[in-house]
């Protein structure tokens, strides 16, 4: 998945993939769209998106055995940049075309999701995968605009190639909500 180039590994193509690994491991698997993450009211989320052209994504993951050894829910939540500019804050352009890579905690999440089904420990696992692209344009975030968590704090953007730390927020506070009582990002 992080070698595919940014224009294949888009978004919506990280969540198809998803879903189709859920479906040959037996995870669940649910996909929230843009209009899903309106209504969660992830801002951060949908900040760091607004000037794509693609569309975000949270894919969410579930594992659970037949007989949980504890009522304790593991969470893993990685960040799915599948491609950062640094928005307004730009990059340079000398490496910028490695930024594809941005999504390796998000990959690295489906994959430990893959394992454990193939594994099948006795504790209920929830990955969290926020997708989206950090790019500039006429819609992006600028430095010192202020958004709105999902949790319902306000932060200020200094820097726009701060994208993963805002979209970690998002999707850690939708994995306490789906009952992620550890997490590890």
């Amino acid at each position: 998945l992080v070698n595919e180039p940014a224009n294949v590994m888009t978004p919506r193509a990280f969540a198809e993939i998803a879903v189709q690994i859920a479906a040959e491991s037996g995870l669940k698997a649910d996909v929230l769209d843009e209009d899903r993450l309106a209504g969660l009211e992830m801002g951060l989320l949908l900040g760091v998106a607004r000037a794509s052209a693609e569309r975000p994504r949270l894919v969410v993951l579930r594992y659970e055995p037949a007989r949980p050894a504890t009522a304790a829910v593991l969470g893993l939540v990685g960040k799915g940049v599948t491609f950062d500019t640094g928005g307004i804050s730009i990059k340079p352009s000398d490496r910028m075309h490695l930024m594809k890579t941005d999504m390796s905690g998000g990959a690295a999440v489906l994959a430990a999701m893959k394992a454990l089904a193939a594994l099948k420990p006795d504790v209920t696992v929830v990955g969290v995968v926020p997708l989206v692209e950090n790019m500039p344009g006429g819609r992006a975030m600028r430095p010192g605009d202020v958004v709105r968590s999902a949790e319902g704090k306000t932060v200020e953007v200094l820097d726009t190639d701060a994208e993963g730390r805002l979209i970690l927020a998002d999707a850690l506070w939708y994995a306490r909500q789906i009952g992620a009582t550890h997490l590890v990002d």
